[in-house]
């Protein structure tokens, strides 16, 4: 393919992606008012809870193998590096912006988080489907394509919805604890003491972060420290690692379509003549839901956005640098000596799968995250409008260099 044909492959998906999501803008609209508030909320619990690990594990369970698993290491050991490289980029970012405290998780979750869902998704098919693309025949390379993109998602999910998500928390619990201090003193004597409208204005006791603080609190002050046992000690400690750990629905899912994929009831619920293969299609109907689900709701958190944001200009290019300029370089360095050193096989396909972990802008899992914990959602979705708007030229740019280089 010549470098114009790159560049069209490239930039469809994109663009795909900017169109649904104009849609929920205009679903968001008052004249419309489809995706209020409210009915966003439920969306994005569906989304948590049911569309998104439905995507999981359908994508896992009809892609991965035990062999083809073992093959693929290096594929967490690349996303793991993109976390890190992206969270040491967004600690610098939020002390050069001089970023509010509560926004220090959504900026760090931004620049670490990538988008390896949906548009790798979009991406692969639409490159392979190209006759003379440069990766193989249509079928093979949709194929093998297909698998890496399933397994690249699942675990930049896991990813997403432990790191991003217990971020996030962290400092909205930080957040919660400042202003319940601030109305402490301005009301004076304990937390009970002021006056119920005000702690249900600066505290949301809905918060999955405010109930497990207040769980925390009951537990530590049910009995005084010198009559704790030295088992419930350790039960106290297990259960503060495994709240810490945070076990999420996309997790789960993750877990279990892994365990069904390399396991012998595969065969069972894969293949035209599988007997339990109405599971597989049942899942894999409720996952085709997650990622419009998920586009929609980033456009119409998009028009809040715009109406009222706080976000500085300088933040916003930051993010931009971090992801679309930063990180790829980086991950072109990455990639390549991980060729040198036969990490990563000889297929390019693979090669391009990897390299567009470190190009794609931020997972639109960051919204949904910041939906659920009612913290920074105005400044998520002006974040995420400017971003994808810049993953328009920077992702299609990088997608046609990509190619170019692992075929020449």
């Amino acid at each position: 393919m010549g470098i114009n044909e790159l560049f069209i492959v490239a930039l469809m998906p994109v663009v795909k992606t900017l169109l649904i999501a104009i849609v929920g803008v205009f679903l968001a609209i008052d004249r419309f008012s489809i995706l209020c508030s409210a009915a966003r909320n439920h969306l994005n619990n569906l989304v948590f809870y049911v569309f998104f690990p439905a995507l999981l594990a359908s994508s896992l369970i009809d892609s991965i193998s035990a062999t083809n698993i073992i093959s693929l290491w290096f594929t967490p050991v690349s996303i793991l590096l993109t976390y890190i490289i992206g969270s040491a980029l967004g600690w610098m970012l939020v002390r050069v912006a001089k970023t509010p405290p509560h926004l220090h998780g959504l900026v760090i979750g931004c620049c670490s988080a990538g988008n390896m869902g949906n548009l790798p998704v979009i991406i692969i098919p639409a490159i392979c489907a190209e006759k003379n693309n440069p990766f193989g025949d249509s079928f093979t390379c949709s194929k093998n394509g297909m698998t890496y993109v399933s397994l690249s998602m699942s675990i930049g999910a896991v990813f997403v919805w432990s790191y991003v998500y217990n971020i996030v928390r962290a400092y909205r619990e930080e957040g919660d604890v400042n202003i319940k201090t601030v109305v402490q003193e301005q009301y004076g004597g304990a937390s009970t003491d002021f006056p119920e409208s005000s702690r249900e204005e600066l505290l949301s006791n809905d918060s999955p972060s405010f109930k497990d603080r207040e769980a925390s609190s009951d537990i530590l002050l049910k009995r005084p420290e010198n009559t704790v046992t030295v088992l419930e000690k350790i039960k106290q400690h297990v259960g503060s690692f495994v709240g810490k750990v945070n076990l999420t629905p996309p997790t789960i899912a993750t877990i279990i379509g892994l365990l069904i994929g390399i396991s012998p009831v595969h065969k069972v619920m894969v293949g035209d003549t599988a007997p339990l293969r109405v599971i597989e299609s049942s899942i894999v109907l409720l996952g085709e839901a997650a990622i419009p689900s998920m586009t929609l709701i980033m456009g119409a958190n998009l028009l809040k956005g715009i109406k009222r944001s706080g976000v500085g200009l300088w933040l916003v290019v930051g993010i931009i640098v971090v992801r679309f300029i930063a990180l790829p370089l980086l991950g072109v360095v990455v990639i390549k000596a991980a060729q040198k050193f036969g990490m990563v096989g000889s297929d390019p396909l693979y090669h391009f799968v990897l390299l567009l972990q470190y190009s794609v802008p931020p997972a639109m899992a960051v919204g949904t995250i910041t939906q659920l914990f009612k913290v920074g959602e105005t400044e998520c979705s002006v974040i995420m409008f400017w971003n994808y708007g810049a993953a328009s030229i920077a992702l299609t740019l990088w997608s046609t260099y990509f190619m170019w280089f692992l075929s020449s």
